[in-house]
């Protein structure tokens, strides 16, 4: 089997953590290679688009951007759909979830204090609910499609956890008490046998 490795920031969470959860779920060995900022810096001009995370195969060009890693990792393991439109409709998701991203993204560089907070209950009264709106009408239960767990599920567990723990300053752990069905898919996620046992490593 080639070896594999993914490539991104010592951190537990957003796009990275994603990956690495798809691959640990997908039964796929691999490094996971976590760098300090310092390593990043030094190595960012050699990367494929100059951003983390990427995904190295033995004998294959890199591959980075997340929903890419995502959609590769699911397509060859059981995990992202086979039939196109079904696929279709999972990555469309998956992109929301990166415009999710960039909205709040730039909240977090604020450095006036009141203007942050101002920021951040903007986005969770107004754009978080939106977006909550239009991902809850595209959930079967308990996940996107229904039974299986697929990868946009996973990626919707990381981009929510943080919010729900209350690490996110001025956004509220009750912002999704609108979505029944993105809070099932979330502990449908959480307590799925091999994502339990990535956290309890």
């Amino acid at each position: 089997m080639p070896t594999t490795k993914l490539t991104y920031f010592d951190i537990s969470t957003s796009r990275g953590e994603e990956c690495r959860l798809a691959l640990f779920v997908a039964g796929v060995p691999f490094e996971d290679e976590r760098l300090t900022r310092a390593q990043w810096d030094a190595q960012a001009a050699s990367s494929p688009f100059g951003s983390l995370p990427y995904l190295t195969v033995e004998g294959k060009p890199r591959i980075a951007q997340s929903n890419a890693i995502l959609r590769l990792v699911g397509s060859q393991h059981g995990l992202h759909p086979s039939e196109p439109y079904e696929a279709a409709r999972h990555e469309s998701i998956m992109g929301a979830v990166e415009d999710f991203r960039v909205r709040l993204g730039p909240t977090g560089r604020i450095k006036d204090p009141d203007e942050k907070r101002r920021a951040r209950e903007e986005f969770a009264q107004g754009y978080l609910q939106q977006w909550g709106g239009f991902v809850e009408a595209q959930i079967g239960e308990p996940f996107v499609g229904g039974a299986s767990l697929n990868v946009v599920d996973l990626k919707l567990f990381v981009t929510m956890t943080p919010l729900l723990k209350g690490a996110i300053d001025h956004i509220p752990t009750t912002a999704f008490k609108s979505f029944p069905k993105l809070l099932r898919l979330f502990e449908s996620v959480k307590a799925h046998p091999k994502v339990a046992a990535w956290y309890a490593r």
